[in-house]
């Protein structure tokens, strides 16, 4: 039987350090599809980094949901003032808001941080705990009058929850490789193997550019990226952000922290030539559920397909290597089914405050739900391997 909403408290704290990061975490490992980056750890090293705070448009909340006395549901949420760095795209809405002379930052945000990665969002203890967390995030919005909230990357856990409180879902597509469902591919060769000829063919070709620039590759994982490493992969993480004429969002402070309070959670690739460093690329991993996550890369020089090299080749190899059986490609990028990662449907959930905009919205979502379905239909129609079931 559901719990009387009586015996719930809800409460919102708006620093991360007075949250319980054992209790946070136990909680977390308890759901359906958890990811380092809602570890606490995580969540603090982005704030006190300086990467995401009020100062660059993410102001933080905790929202706390206990049931006697017992911690029973969380998340974290963000104020938001622009929609930067969340990689769901809602500039129109913002704009319409505009032209009819009304506010729509802030608004209300949960998703992380300039992390493209579906997964857990809601932390609960029950499905009646999950359903009253969602409930609670909404009359909370409504109270704050907040335009807007928004639950980006959901897992289907997450999703059912939002959509039976009546939030609007709207779909995306990413891009994700996965070892067969009917076997392991035991090496990259293998794996090539696997593609249709002329896909094969072009990742050799790319490979043997690269290798024929006397670019090579050395790996390294945990506690054996060294400060000198992390300087450099940040190097190259900022000139990645400055050839498209932005600023990165993670600041140096942000990784020190990874290396400090998360370091068995990245993978990095780093290409050198001439024993001269020139590029990097860096994997998030979880090794317990086998899964591996692309994050960044950049370069100090130009070498046809490094690119491909630093973020496809050398990442699925290794995986392939140690056992890793997803490995996730980022946002966007049709050019990464080349690369044997097919396309996967995200989603997220929304509500607005204004039932005119609802509305609107509502009737743009369902128009493109039904694109998102023809464009992975069309997708699934160039699946790159031999045998579409593998």
């Amino acid at each position: 039987m559901d719990s009387d909403v009586s015996d719930y408290r809800f409460e919102v704290v708006v620093d991360l350090a007075l949250v319980d990061a054992d209790a946070w975490n136990a909680l977390l490992d308890g759901q359906a599809q958890p990811t380092p980056f809602l570890r606490l750890e995580y969540l603090r090293a982005l704030t006190d980094s300086g990467s995401a705070t009020p100062q660059t448009g993410w102001a933080p909340m905790v929202h706390l949901l206990h049931r006697g006395g017992a911690l029973v549901g969380a998340c974290v949420s963000y104020a938001k003032s622009h929609s930067y760095g969340e990689y769901v795209f809602d500039w129109a809405w913002a704009d319409a808001y505009r032209r009819h002379g009304l506010r729509y930052y802030p608004k209300l945000l949960l998703a992380v941080p300039f992390t493209p990665v579906p997964g857990t969002r809601l932390l609960a203890a029950s499905p009646t705990d999950r359903r009253r967390l969602v409930v609670a995030l909404r009359e909370h919005a409504q109270a704050a009058r907040w335009s807007s909230a928004h639950a980006l990357f959901l897992d289907p856990v997450d999703r059912d929850a939002f959509a039976e409180d009546g939030w609007m879902i709207r779909e995306g597509v990413q891009f994700h490789w996965q070892q067969p469902a009917n076997g392991r591919w035991q090496d990259f060769a293998e794996f090539l193997g696997s593609l249709q000829r002329d896909k094969r063919k072009k990742i050799l070709q790319e490979r043997r550019r690269v290798i024929d620039a006397d670019v090579r590759f050395s790996v390294h994982e945990g506690a054996a990226i060294d400060d000198g490493l992390w300087d450099f992969f940040h190097q190259c993480y900022s000139l990645t952000y400055a050839a498209h004429h932005s600023t990165p969002y993670l600041t140096r402070r942000f990784w020190s922290a990874m290396a400090r309070e998360m370091p068995a959670h990245w993978v990095m690739f780093v290409a050198t030539r001439d024993g001269e460093r020139i590029a990097a690329s860096l994997l998030a991993i979880d090794r317990e559920r086998r899964a591996a996550w692309g994050r960044y890369w950049g370069s100090t020089c130009h070498v046809p397909c490094l690119h491909f090299e630093a973020c496809y080749y050398q990442p699925l190899q290794w995986c392939i290597e140690q056992g890793i059986d997803r490995f996730e490609g980022g946002a966007q990028g049709e050019h990464k089914m080349a690369r044997g990662l097919l396309p996967v449907r995200t989603c997220s959930a929304h509500w607005l405050r204004d039932e005119r905009f609802a509305d609107a919205v509502r009737d743009f979502l369902e128009q493109e739900s039904g694109g998102v379905g023809g464009y992975i239909g069309e997708l699934e129609e160039r699946n790159p391997f031999k045998d579409t079931a593998g």
